[in-house]
């Protein structure tokens, strides 16, 4: 089970130095995981097809990570075989005036995806932990001073986990990946960004200035992903120096948290059965 490898322990304290960022298990190559991915996407699609029949849980799946890490290329692939029809994806950029005259996590709740369908999160409402944090961007949040205080951060991390606990216990199952990348592969994504002529639209100066932020950005993570990886809303933490293996690490958890579901097609009475078989013989007798 790569839930259990991957998992961030509810409890227990992260430290990224001792986790590695090119960890592929067994594998050595794309080779080795590509036919896993494409049997994994298949089985996303037969599961969503019960999950959206079922229409009982909905799935919120969180993608977090830094820069370069590889989020949009892991929604691009491993989601690649899902019904549109059941799927919605939101990313959360800087929030608009609107959205910063409500609560942080209104603009989320709005997003969480209904009954029967797959939500994902291209970043989350753990930017109002990370990057808010980082840049010092709650003063532009239109709270009341008293409110911003030394312990703002831990009551975000409480409020985030009551706020997952709610939608836990109405039928969500959350599932929330951060995408490991090492400071060294991020470098050399935005190279190839710069030198590659078909990536030039992905980078942006930003990238440059965030970096500098590198180890505040880490510290931040590490403290929200202990703070809030719980049983109903677990952290991952995928090596993402390797994107052929996570994409496949990605998929596996997925589906192995949507088997533990035990959903099906909803079962006819045989009243109802009975009055398939009228209705076939009645189109069957149409001239």
């Amino acid at each position: 089970m790569l839930s259990e490898k991957f998992i961030a322990i509810p409890g227990k304290v992260l430290n990224f130095s001792e986790i590695s960022t090119a960890d592929t298990l067994d594998f050595k190559s794309k080779s080795d995981t590509k036919p896993l991915l494409k049997e994994n996407i298949k089985k996303l699609f037969e599961l969503q097809s019960k999950l959206y029949a079922h229409n009982k849980y909905s799935v919120l799946i969180i993608f977090q990570a830094m820069d370069a890490a590889g989020k949009d290329s892991t929604i691009k692939h491993v989601m690649s075989g899902l019904n549109p029809q059941g799927t919605q994806v939101f990313s959360f950029k800087q929030p608009s005036q609107d959205e910063l005259d409500h609560d942080y996590l209104w603009r989320i709740h709005k997003a969480i995806p209904e009954r029967g369908r797959i939500g994902i999160f291209n970043r989350s409402h753990y930017e109002d932990v990370l990057i808010v944090r980082v840049h010092n961007l709650i003063k532009n949040h239109n709270l009341p001073e008293k409110l911003i205080t030394k312990d703002i951060w831990q009551k975000r991390f409480e409020q985030i986990k009551n706020f997952e606990k709610h939608l836990y216990e109405n039928g969500t199952v959350i599932l929330k990946f951060f995408l490991n990348v090492s400071k060294e592969e991020q470098k050399k994504r935005f190279i190839e960004r710069i030198e590659k002529e078909s990536k030039n639209w992905k980078f942006s100066a930003g990238d440059i200035e965030e970096r500098k932020f590198w180890n505040e950005y880490r510290k931040c993570y590490e403290e929200a992903i202990s703070a809030t990886s719980l049983e109903n809303a677990p952290w991952f933490i995928i090596p993402a120096d390797n994107k052929w293996f996570m994409q496949y690490a990605v998929s596996q958890i997925i589906v192995e948290h949507l088997e533990k579901l035990g959903i099906a097609y909803p079962r006819l009475s045989q009243d109802q059965l009975n009055k398939l078989t009228e209705f076939r013989k009645k189109l069957s007798e149409e001239e």
